[in-house]
């Protein structure tokens, strides 16, 4: 199984995947951990520059996202898929969508296509959206990268795209509600992830 999870900035995402590995650990599950961007020799080059850089224009950010992501899939998700491994992703191809696609305004659709051909079509099993109103996000973070300081309306419009995401494939996505205590929302995670692991 493929799963991913998603949200913005400060939404608890980090957390929950850590919790979600120990309990994969602990139940002898077989997986593999990628973020993104990264999780590549060369994905972490890409990644230092997109949460450095300054004057990084849209489609040069989207294009170094994408490059990440293709090498990526290519040398990890899918050999640990065809290893029969359960892959979890701290993001994945929806984060463009909602950060490049929408929030920057360069075409959903658009950015739908070029997510496919850089993942050969590769989509998530599953994909926990961890939803927060961006104010408690900024309140949480107590340092902001390139991307996490362009700030509340912008945060607001990527938290627009997930939700729209959500409306569009609501059979692979899962709502979360990050305002409930962490072990709250950790238990919601594992319980939703068995429904579809004995399906």
């Amino acid at each position: 199984m493929f799963i991913s999870f998603e949200g913005i900035d400060g939404s608890g995402k980090g957390t929950q995947v850590q919790l979600f590995l120990d309990y994969l650990k602990r139940n002898g599950v077989d997986f593999v951990y990628v973020r993104e961007p990264g999780g590549t020799p060369v994905g972490e080059l890409i990644r230092s520059v997109l949460l450095s850089s300054q004057n990084m224009i849209p489609k040069a950010e989207l294009f170094l996202f994408l490059s990440s992501r293709a090498q990526l899939v290519e040398t990890v998700i899918k050999p640990a898929l065809a290893q029969n491994k359960t892959v979890v992703a701290d993001r994945f191809a929806d984060s463009s969508v909602a950060y490049q696609g929408f929030a920057r305004g360069l075409g959903v659709e658009t950015v739908k296509w070029l997510n496919d051909f850089a993942t050969g079509g590769l989509k998530p099993d599953l994909t926990f959206y961890i939803d927060v109103p961006v104010e408690v996000a900024l309140s949480r973070k107590k340092r902001l990268d390139r991307i996490e300081s362009e700030g509340e309306e912008f945060l607001n419009k990527v938290r627009q795209g997930y939700l729209e995401l959500l409306k569009d494939e609501p059979e692979r996505f899962v709502f979360v509600d990050g305002n409930a205590s962490e072990l709250s929302v950790h238990r919601f995670i594992i319980e939703e992830f068995e429904k579809r692991r004995r399906k």
